[in-house]
């Protein structure tokens, strides 16, 4: 994958995001039901010996003498009380780049109370600025109405953003699909390398994390490289387009693969 620079998938996406920031100066915190392996077995932070039962984060060993590390907590079934912890974290450690995964996308409404009146509202309320990562594994994949949907249409609805123009930094969260494993890589980074922090809403994929389509080139990755508002499709011809459609996310290839 890396060797040849190509078929970077989403998994590598975000350990290419915690290493980067890392190597430059920040600690990362991940917490929530089985983050270390991640719900779909996709992360894997740590890694453990079968015989000794010890672990061995390889993102901690990444340079000599490293003093920041990356932190991967396994916390109990209760996201009322984790998401208010690390909120309050968040805001305590505005230098780490903090994340709640849900182990479901709907398992964030045990917590509703903490983003609504928090999350969302704290900066509005009380001028405190939170740059908490929240990951919502998103998609109906065919189940049905649990553990499928991280409800997007809520969050948009909790937003302050403009119905006309582009948002700017005084809007309260950033809700995003990322489409490809790079813009993935860029959105967690800019929560760090950027001066304002907002609470960054991702619906994370389900289905994508193993699919061949979606992944980047190491290009995508490279410095000068930044999240994409709009990416383009690749067409030669464009003089007879009649319908533009914009999607984000798993739509994406669905559609490219009925088009081709």
């Amino acid at each position: 994958m890396m060797t040849v620079g190509e078929g970077i998938d989403w998994a590598m996406g975000e350990a290419l995001a915690f290493g980067s920031l890392l190597c430059q100066g920040y600690d990362v915190r991940i917490s929530g039901q089985d983050v270390s392996r991640g719900t779909f077995s996709n992360r894997h932070v740590t890694l453990y010996d079968q015989r000794t039962g010890a672990g061995f984060t390889p993102l901690n060993n990444l340079l000599p003498g490293q003093s920041n590390k990356v932190e991967a907590v396994d916390s109990l079934l209760s996201e009322e009380a984790v998401v208010g912890f690390e909120y309050g974290y968040s805001l305590e450690h505005p230098d780490s780049l903090v994340l709640w995964e849900a182990q479901f996308g709907d398992f964030f409404n045990p917590a509703q109370v903490m983003f609504d009146q928090f999350v969302v509202s704290g900066e509005a309320k009380w001028v405190l600025q939170s740059g908490l990562v929240v990951l919502l594994p998103h998609g109906y994949d065919g189940n049905g109405p649990d553990h499928t949907s991280a409800r997007p249409e809520r969050w948009l609805q909790l937003t302050d953003s403009k119905e006309c123009g582009v948002d700017t930094d005084d809007v309260n969260i950033q809700v995003v699909n990322c489409t490809t494993p790079a813009q993935y890589f860029h959105v967690l980074r800019r929560q760090n390398v950027e001066t304002v922090q907002k609470a960054l809403i991702v619906m994370s994929p389900k289905a994508l994390l193993r699919s061949p389509d979606a992944v980047s080139s190491i290009n995508d990755f490279k410095e000068g490289t930044t999240f994409r508002r709009v990416i383009g499709d690749d067409l030669n011809d464009t003089k007879n387009i009649r319908r533009v459609l914009i999607c984000s996310g798993k739509h994406y290839y669905t559609l490219r693969k009925q088009k081709r």
